[in-house]
């Protein structure tokens, strides 16, 4: 946890990205920086569970990972915020601008905001509500960290409280084996669970769209190639 007594008290802002999809950890208590607004990066957590928007100044989130196809990006920005913006930021990235004009400053991305909609109202009316969502996406992360931490070939990466329900990575601890792995995983049907470049590795990413019978078949694949190696 983040330590207040660190914090610059005459910031403009406090950043935080809520989800790190690299290294597979989150936010799960927020930090206490007072009366400096909390900005956040919610790219690849957004709609999968309930937020208190009030805890924040700003929160902003690409579309891509739980809301629809990219190009799209939404903004929750608190009223009194609109407008502080430096002398030389561009008509494009003001706020007050885009919320004075309805969003529709320039031509929206419509197709984009169409497919948003279809996801919000799946997530009303099939999932029903942020709530639920986050029990799903919960079972998932426990079907795969059980997994993992019962395993005698793999580990996961990240312990404690702070691990992501979006993004698991996980190793075995042999470079070589782990390029197995990802190679026999793709030849199954299993695709992109090779880790981000900078840290290695595989990483299961399990967004909203990714249903529990998915994970449950990816467990089961990990465990046939676990008693393959022995």
């Amino acid at each position: 946890m983040l330590d207040p007594a660190t914090f610059t008290k005459d910031a403009d802002y406090f950043h935080i990205c809520q989800n790190n999809t690299i290294y597979g950890t989150r936010f799960t208590q927020l930090p206490d920086c007072g009366d400096v607004p909390l900005v956040a990066d919610m790219s690849s957590c957004i709609l999968s569970e309930p937020v208190d928007v009030s805890r924040y100044g700003l929160i902003y989130a690409g579309a891509q990972k739980n809301m629809g196809p990219a190009g799209l990006t939404v903004v929750i920005v608190r009223e009194d915020l609109l407008g502080e913006v430096a002398p030389t930021t561009p008509t494009m990235f003001d706020y007050k601008i885009h919320a004075e004009n309805g969003s529709m400053y320039n031509t929206p991305p419509t197709y984009a905001i169409y497919i948003c909609k279809l996801v919000l109202e799946w997530l009303k009316n099939d999932i029903g509500g942020l709530a639920n969502m986050k029990a799903v996406n919960e079972k998932k992360a426990a079907l795969i960290y059980d997994f993992l931490d019962n395993s005698k070939l793999f580990s996961a990466t990240v312990q404690g409280c702070d691990r992501s329900i979006m993004n698991i990575p996980f190793v075995t601890g042999d470079q070589e084996l782990d390029k197995r792995f990802v190679k026999e995983a793709e030849q199954a049907g299993f695709v992109n669970l090779k880790g981000h470049r900078s840290v290695g590795g595989m990483r299961a990413s399990i967004y909203n769209a990714m249903p529990v019978e998915g994970v449950e078949k990816l467990v089961a694949f990990m465990q046939n190639f676990e008693n393959s190696v022995k």
